[in-house]
């Protein structure tokens, strides 16, 4: 196992620091079903996993989220998924989304997409005030948009395709 950057570069394992996960051994394939796909390995024979993780010294592995979900600002990567679980820990959030949004100087920023719990009249400062300080200040979604429901797969997954393009136009206000 190893992580790597976008260039393909060894990241430190340092159980901080954010990497595409790639993978190789006798278990893993060596090509799609019936060579679709192309080539799947890299010049070393590792496979790409498409998932984001951290590596700690000893070789423990954290998966953090899916490359094509991380939010890349800046040149550093927000892990939705973090930010998703620490958001549905408010007492008034009934469930959580977080999508990356085009930023003219930061490349992609989050925005954090939130069903509210029925009944409960929660706004976007109280949430942003509630994860203060529980994330770097820089992972911190810089708005905040309110929806009746976020989309699903038919598995439960949540559809961050569906949400990207219904958030497609969407411009930050102090962007």
């Amino acid at each position: 196992m190893k992580i790597t950057d976008d260039e393909g570069r060894a990241l430190p394992w340092d159980d901080k620091t954010f990497g595409r996960l790639k993978v190789r051994g006798p278990a893993v394939t060596s090509s799609y079903f019936k060579g679709e796909g192309g080539e799947i390995l890299d010049e070393e024979g590792y496979f790409d996993t498409s998932d984001v993780a951290t590596m700690d010294a000893e070789g423990y592995m954290r998966i953090t989220d899916r490359s094509k979900d991380v939010i890349k600002s800046g040149g550093e990567w927000i892990s939705s998924i973090d930010l998703e679980n620490l958001a549905v820990g408010h007492p008034d959030v009934a469930e959580a989304a977080v999508i990356g949004i085009a930023h003219p100087k930061w490349g992609e920023r989050p925005l954090l997409v939130i069903v509210r719990k029925e009944t409960h009249e929660v706004e976007a400062g109280d949430i942003l005030g509630f994860m203060k300080g529980k994330i770097a200040s820089w992972w911190m979604p810089d708005d905040v948009a309110f929806v009746d429901e976020i989309p699903h797969t038919a598995t439960g997954k949540i559809q961050k395709t569906t949400l990207r393009e219904q958030f497609r136009d969407y411009k930050f206000p102090n962007a």
